[in-house]
């Protein structure tokens, strides 16, 4: 049986209760779950499911600001995007936020509309993000597959050496050079070179010496 995957997880970070709570009835009313909290230590200190989702952050907080929340979270590894609210903006600060990645910043009082579509497009973010990360973890698996004389043969393949010219760089046989790249290929899950190719350069897999 087919399980319907969860809501994205929508975290509201603002010390202001009536905030917290209109934040959360809307959020709720578009079938988004939500998590409402009221302090940068809460959010630091919470256990958030590993699941899609953003975080909604008020830019004037009790003890650390929201930008520089912004960046702690980001040194732990907490890579949620960020819809950013404040009654208090100013240009330089939006531009602080922007470069550090967030996906939006809400003057107060802002529209339900506008905020419903930052979440929106901010959780669109995140869905991306981890098929990246997913496909990407794909990929470094399939290459740890490979031995060390099949990533030295993708090395020189990659760089658009013919078999032959592989065999000689390599002091083998043509014909161990067309196993090995025949090996490659099924381990990587391609069949044309330019496939083969991207997923080199996506894995960072440099052209050989020489």
């Amino acid at each position: 049986m087919n399980r319907t995957p969860p809501q994205p997880l929508v975290v509201v970070v603002d010390d202001d209760a009536a905030v917290r709570d209109a934040l959360d009835s809307l959020l709720r009313s578009v079938g988004l779950q939500t998590r409402v909290l009221g302090s940068p230590a809460e959010l630091l200190q919470a256990e958030l499911p590993d699941m899609p989702g953003c975080i909604v952050l008020d830019v004037r907080l009790p003890g650390i600001s929201g930008l520089d929340l912004q960046g702690q979270l980001a040194v732990q590894g907490i890579h949620l995007p960020i819809v950013f609210m404040t009654g208090h903006g100013d240009i330089p600060m939006t531009v602080r936020a922007m470069k550090a990645g967030a996906v939006d910043f809400l003057s107060k009082p802002f529209r339900d509309q506008d905020m419903l579509d930052a979440v929106s497009a901010a959780i669109e973010r995140d869905i991306r993000r981890r098929q990246d990360s997913a496909a990407r973890g794909s990929l470094d698996a399939r290459y740890a597959t490979l031995t060390k004389r099949e990533r030295e043969v993708m090395a020189h393949v990659v760089a658009g050496l013919m078999n032959k010219q592989v065999a000689g760089e390599l002091n083998l046989s043509e014909i161990t050079v067309k196993i090995h790249r025949g090996n490659v290929m099924r381990k990587m899950g391609v069949r044309a070179l330019a496939d083969l190719v991207r997923q080199a350069e996506a894995l960072g897999v440099g052209h050989p010496p020489g």
